[in-house]
């Protein structure tokens, strides 16, 4: 299996990103935002946090109209996985590949911590490593962390089981604690914490390792 990460103006997690990939087994290419194609072969891009374009505008937005994004989307289109964590998340929502958006956390700060996340659905290929309940030790390092949808959407992401992961104790005022939310083919997963910060146990947890790990198997019966 190949995933692709790519790399905006000021990401600062996708040598991160791309570790934890081929910790799980991936041939991994690198992806600069100006290339108009992705590699061939590619089954799933990985777009890494960090702050691309300083964050200007909103989160993600400058990021979202890169060259690199027209592949992107045709990708999500024809079923292919795209993994978003955090301002990667926040640029997959800027696409349209996911609903919602990031705004400010409640409490106007910039929080990096470690977590503990809630296993909400174990129904894709990224979650079903994991048991439905299980608690996860994840870190979290977001200013826009707040996922807010309306209430038709949230009823709508709930009844088909679109939450991947809730925060146990809400540290940013997302919408009913959501932390991560799937796409409707569950294909494209966007989340706030660092699963990718979280597969060696000399950095504080495995707990993302699992992640990965389930990717690469739920991708190979896709």
């Amino acid at each position: 299996m190949k995933a692709a990460v790519v790399t905006f103006p000021g990401s600062n997690c996708d040598r991160d990103l791309a570790v934890a990939f081929q910790g799980a087994g991936f041939e991994v290419a690198r992806v600069w935002h100006k290339d108009t194609e992705l590699p061939k072969g590619v089954d799933v891009v990985g777009i890494p946090g960090g702050f691309s374009f300083g964050d200007y505008l909103r989160c993600g937005a400058i990021a979202a109209q890169s060259p690199i994004g027209r592949a992107i989307r045709a990708h999500a289109d024809r079923g292919g996985f795209v993994l978003g964590i955090c301002n990667g998340f926040q640029v997959i929502t800027e696409m349209g590949l996911l609903p919602g958006a990031l705004m400010r956390n409640a409490t106007l700060k910039f929080l990096c911590r470690t977590v503990t996340l809630r296993v909400a659905t174990t129904d894709s290929a990224y979650t079903s490593g994991y048991a439905k309940g299980q608690a996860l030790q994840i870190p979290i390092a977001h200013h826009d962390g707040n996922y807010t949808i309306d209430a038709e959407g949230l009823a709508r992401l709930q009844g088909e089981d679109r939450i991947a992961f809730t925060y146990e104790q809400n540290p940013n005022g997302s919408s009913a604690d959501i932390a991560g939310v799937l796409s409707e083919n569950r294909r494209v997963l966007g989340m706030m914490p660092h699963p990718e910060r979280a597969t060696d146990g000399a950095l504080g947890s495995e707990d993302g390792r699992p992640l990965f790990a389930a990717l690469m198997g739920g991708m190979a019966l896709a």
